[in-house]
Protein backbone atom coordinates (compact mmCIF):
# COMPACT_ATOMS: atom_id res chain seq x y z
CA UNK A 1 0.00 0.00 0.00
CA UNK A 2 2.20 2.89 -1.30
CA UNK A 3 -0.55 5.74 -0.59
CA UNK A 4 -0.69 4.59 3.29
CA UNK A 5 2.12 5.66 5.58
CA UNK A 6 2.25 3.15 8.55
CA UNK A 7 3.76 3.59 12.49
CA UNK A 8 4.65 0.32 14.21
CA UNK A 9 4.52 0.41 17.91
CA UNK A 10 7.33 -1.62 19.98
CA UNK A 11 5.52 -4.87 20.14
CA UNK A 12 4.97 -5.24 16.63
CA UNK A 13 7.97 -7.61 15.35
CA UNK A 14 10.71 -5.93 13.47
CA UNK A 15 10.17 -8.93 11.60
CA UNK A 16 6.92 -7.96 10.40
CA UNK A 17 7.51 -4.66 9.19
CA UNK A 18 10.83 -6.18 7.31
CA UNK A 19 8.28 -8.62 5.72
CA UNK A 20 5.23 -5.12 5.04
CA UNK A 21 8.98 -3.57 3.55
CA UNK A 22 9.68 -5.97 1.32
CA UNK A 23 5.58 -5.69 0.00
CA UNK A 24 6.35 -1.79 -0.68
CA UNK A 25 4.78 -0.41 2.53
CA UNK A 26 5.83 2.87 3.99
CA UNK A 27 5.99 1.46 7.68
CA UNK A 28 8.70 2.72 10.56
CA UNK A 29 8.88 1.55 14.07
CA UNK A 30 8.64 3.45 16.87
CA UNK A 31 11.76 2.44 18.17
CA UNK A 32 13.51 4.64 14.64
CA UNK A 33 11.65 7.82 14.86
CA UNK A 34 10.64 7.85 18.82
CA UNK A 35 13.02 6.07 20.80
CA UNK A 36 11.62 2.41 22.25
CA UNK A 37 10.24 4.52 25.79
CA UNK A 38 7.82 7.10 24.02
CA UNK A 39 4.61 7.60 25.59
CA UNK A 40 1.18 6.46 23.48
CA UNK A 41 0.31 9.84 23.45
CA UNK A 42 3.63 11.09 21.82
CA UNK A 43 3.28 8.39 18.98
CA UNK A 44 -0.49 9.69 18.45
CA UNK A 45 0.85 12.63 18.03
CA UNK A 46 3.87 11.72 16.18
CA UNK A 47 1.31 9.65 13.85
CA UNK A 48 -0.74 12.22 13.06
CA UNK A 49 1.70 15.11 12.41
CA UNK A 50 3.60 12.78 10.03
CA UNK A 51 0.04 10.96 8.49
CA UNK A 52 0.77 7.30 9.27
CA UNK A 53 -1.54 5.04 10.73
CA UNK A 54 -0.59 3.15 13.66
CA UNK A 55 -0.01 -0.54 14.13
CA UNK A 56 -0.53 -1.83 17.77
CA UNK A 57 -1.47 -4.79 19.96
CA UNK A 58 -2.47 -2.12 22.65
CA UNK A 59 -5.74 -1.08 23.39
CA UNK A 60 -4.81 2.10 25.31
CA UNK A 61 -4.51 3.90 21.55
CA UNK A 62 -7.86 3.12 20.83
CA UNK A 63 -8.83 4.39 24.00
CA UNK A 64 -6.85 8.00 23.98
CA UNK A 65 -8.82 8.67 20.56
CA UNK A 66 -12.08 7.98 21.93
CA UNK A 67 -11.65 10.07 25.38
CA UNK A 68 -9.95 12.68 23.33
CA UNK A 69 -12.87 13.35 20.62
CA UNK A 70 -9.64 12.88 17.91
CA UNK A 71 -10.04 12.41 14.57
CA UNK A 72 -7.30 10.76 14.12
CA UNK A 73 -4.20 9.21 13.27
CA UNK A 74 -6.01 5.54 12.41
CA UNK A 75 -5.11 2.86 14.47
CA UNK A 76 -5.21 -0.57 13.68
CA UNK A 77 -5.29 -2.95 16.60
CA UNK A 78 -4.21 -6.54 16.37
CA UNK A 79 -6.46 -8.95 18.64
CA UNK A 80 -4.41 -11.91 17.08
CA UNK A 81 -3.99 -15.27 19.11
CA UNK A 82 -1.05 -16.11 17.77
CA UNK A 83 0.73 -13.08 16.62
CA UNK A 84 3.80 -14.63 14.64
CA UNK A 85 5.62 -11.61 12.75
CA UNK A 86 5.01 -13.18 9.22
CA UNK A 87 1.31 -14.09 10.02
CA UNK A 88 0.90 -10.30 11.28
CA UNK A 89 1.98 -8.91 8.04
CA UNK A 90 -0.41 -11.27 5.85
CA UNK A 91 -3.01 -10.48 7.70
CA UNK A 92 -2.21 -6.95 8.10
CA UNK A 93 -2.23 -6.89 4.31
CA UNK A 94 -5.31 -8.96 3.88
CA UNK A 95 -7.11 -5.85 6.24
CA UNK A 96 -5.27 -2.98 4.86
CA UNK A 97 -6.34 -4.36 1.31
CA UNK A 98 -9.86 -4.07 2.35
CA UNK A 99 -10.56 -1.05 4.16
CA UNK A 100 -7.45 0.95 2.86
CA UNK A 101 -9.14 4.11 1.98
CA UNK A 102 -11.08 4.42 4.19
CA UNK A 103 -7.73 4.22 6.93
CA UNK A 104 -6.93 8.10 5.68
CA UNK A 105 -10.06 9.08 7.14
CA UNK A 106 -9.21 8.20 10.66
CA UNK A 107 -10.88 4.95 11.64
CA UNK A 108 -10.04 2.62 14.79
CA UNK A 109 -9.60 -0.96 13.03
CA UNK A 110 -9.64 -4.12 15.60
CA UNK A 111 -8.06 -7.10 13.96
CA UNK A 112 -8.61 -10.78 14.89
CA UNK A 113 -8.34 -14.13 13.03
CA UNK A 114 -11.23 -14.15 10.92
CA UNK A 115 -12.73 -10.20 11.20
CA UNK A 116 -11.59 -6.37 11.16
CA UNK A 117 -14.07 -4.60 12.57
CA UNK A 118 -13.88 -0.55 12.21
CA UNK A 119 -15.31 2.86 13.72
CA UNK A 120 -15.01 5.92 12.77
CA UNK A 121 -13.36 8.78 14.41
CA UNK A 122 -14.39 10.67 16.82
CA UNK A 123 -16.02 7.92 18.36
CA UNK A 124 -19.65 8.75 19.27
CA UNK A 125 -19.84 10.45 15.82
CA UNK A 126 -21.33 7.36 13.83
CA UNK A 127 -22.51 3.89 14.38
CA UNK A 128 -19.83 0.60 14.44
CA UNK A 129 -19.77 -0.73 11.10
Amino acid sequence: MPELRFLADMNISPLTVRELKRHGWDIVRVSEVLGPKAKDSVILSFAGESNRVVITQDIDFSALLAVGGRTGPSVITLRLEEPRPLLVARRLAEVVSEIGTLLGKGIIVSVDETSARYRDLPIGAESEE
